[in-house]
């Protein structure tokens, strides 16, 4: 059996190794994609400016070569008015015009075919990135299961599919996690430094012409610009973990997220505790508040409730919590049954958690009579010390 578990092993770290050079490839590919999307954006974005330019200057000069054409036959009809000099300068205004409308056409539709071309160019940079990227998080779900000790894989290859399909879930969702919180990066901070850095440029070209004026607006503009960035860096910060946790507990920052979420999906809702609180293991408290966000994030989009309650009470050697809502409810048995079928991780991945926590969750729910989870976790009496 120990030959076997070793040949296992060295095609196992065969296999690491070449996922992991694979996936920096894969990652240089797609850093390359982004920075290649960033030069034509800035190309497209100068694009539309002179087509929009030039399309004007198209339209002022029809009108102009249309006045000249009335003048040329006024002036060729009177001679009585008109010499012969004021004839040649009204033919050569009305040539001329007619060149430089002939060229300005030209290059609105070398401007037009410029901007259709960048557009696509755009929408497949756009697509390779995106399947650059579901390729790089595939390969991080199967390396981070190839990447766990050997006995372990082998107990996992020993025991029940169905606990091999929830560990596989796990590290699926683990991945869809980093693969969302790139994107904010990518779509808030990352889009607004390079804003930024562009609007520096600005701000600099106009100290060298002396627009001092200009550079104070501009100025005022980007500490706009920064502040909105600081914000959307706490906002990620906090949703990866949020830090009053640690400085407050479980219980203040459960109301704080109780209250936004009230405020954000304009959805009422009560917050009450029983008991005296205690502070718990760190690993427990966030444990606890992504079972409450999940629930509420649930609740959101499935059940189109007017209202979410959440109770928690503080028991000698047991927390429970209590979430409830008055939305359109759903067949419980028949609903985990799809959930495993489906391999969603919604109902399933809380009763995993819970039972990591050593806990257990029952669900009450019925067609348009609200859900109510319940979920109790043993916890040690004494208050965590700092």
């Amino acid at each position: 059996m120990n030959y076997r578990i070793n040949d296992i092993d060295r095609v196992i770290k065969n296999a690491i190794h070449v996922m992991e050079d694979s996936k920096y490839q894969i990652f240089e590919i797609c850093e390359s994609a982004r920075q290649e999307l960033l030069l034509i954006t800035q190309e497209l974005e100068t694009v539309f400016k002179e087509t929009a330019e030039t399309i004007d200057k198209v339209d002022r000069l029809e009108l102009d070569y249309r006045r000249s054409r009335i003048r040329l036959t006024e002036v060729s009809r009177d001679f009585v008015r008109y010499k012969e000099a004021d004839i040649k300068a009204a033919y050569e205004k009305a040539t001329q015009i007619q060149l430089d409308l002939m060229v300005y056409r030209e290059k609105e539709a070398y401007l037009k075919s410029r901007r259709d071309e960048l557009q696509k160019r755009v929408k497949n940079v756009e697509q390779s990135i995106e399947r650059a990227e579901t390729i790089s998080s595939q390969v991080n779900v199967v390396l981070e299961y190839l990447s766990g000790d050997l006995n372990q894989v082998t107990r996992i290859l020993e025991s029940a599919k169905n606990r091999q399909a929830i560990g596989l879930k796990i590290i699926v969702a683990q991945e869809e996690e980093r693969k969302r919180i790139a994107r904010e990066i990518h779509d808030g901070p990352a889009q607004s430094l390079a804003h930024l850095v562009l609007r520096t440029e600005i701000a600099e070209r106009m100290l060298q012409k002396k627009e001092f004026g200009l550079v104070q607006d501009e100025l005022v503009d980007l500490k706009g610009q920064v502040r909105l960035g600081i914000e959307e860096i706490r906002k990620i910060i906090f949703n990866l973990r949020p830090m009053a946790l640690d400085d407050l507990g479980l219980v203040p920052t459960l109301r704080k997220y109780v209250q936004d979420f009230e405020e954000k999906a304009r959805i009422r809702t009560t917050f009450e505790t029983v008991g005296r609180e205690v502070r718990l293991p760190s690993a427990m408290e966030a444990a606890i508040y992504r079972l409450v966000q999940e629930a509420y994030t649930n609740a959101l989009k499935h059940a189109s409730p007017s209202i979410v309650s959440l109770g928690i009470t503080y028991q000698a050697q047991i927390v429970k919590i209590v979430i409830q809502d008055n939305g359109t409810g759903f067949h419980v048995d028949l609903t985990e049954a799809r959930a495993k079928d489906n391999s969603s991780f919604g109902l399933i991945g809380m009763r995993e958690r819970v039972e990591l926590l050593e806990g257990r969750m029952e669900i009450e729910s019925a067609i348009n009579q609200g859900t109510k989870i319940t979920i109790h976790i043993p916890i040690n009496a004494e208050p965590r010390k700092e």
